[in-house]
């Protein structure tokens, strides 16, 4: 088993027919000051797994501060069922809304481990102070 993708995004969810939406990706954000709390970032994974795969795996979140250390983390476990015949991999979307707590400005990483192994680390890069000047008509900045 892998992670195809992890990402911050502002929402989430899977359609009827199963597909993952994914809306406003973000890998940047601005506080005022600190300590802040970015409130309901959604952390959207998306883990393949092949035939061999199937059974319980352990799934851990750490949220991790520029200086280094853990601010929190949460750990669970994921059932993987044999994909369908014909089918070579099946698709586990994981969407987590979480409170993302910021003690300091630099580059938060949020670490996912699958059976202890890291798969992932999504960086948010975090500037505090006094806004940026407002872009021109329809630029963008991360």
């Amino acid at each position: 088993m892998y992670c195809s993708f992890a990402l911050f995004a502002d929402a989430a969810n899977l359609s009827q027919e199963g597909k993952l939406n994914v809306l406003g990706v973000f890998d940047a954000l601005h506080v005022a000051s600190v300590p802040a709390v970015h409130p309901r970032a959604t952390l959207v994974v998306r883990l393949k797994a092949s035939p061999d795969d199937a059974g319980t795996h352990a799934l851990s979140l750490a949220w991790v501060s520029p200086s280094g250390n853990e601010i929190w983390s949460s750990s669970g476990e994921v059932e993987v069922h044999t994909p369908p015949p014909g089918a070579i991999e099946v698709d586990i979307p994981v969407i987590a809304a979480i409170d993302l707590p910021i003690a300091e400005g630099g580059v938060h990483v949020m670490r996912v481990e699958l059976d202890s192994e890291v798969e992932a680390e999504v960086s948010l890069h975090v500037h505090v102070g006094t806004a940026v000047a407002p872009l021109a008509a329809g630029g963008l900045v991360s």
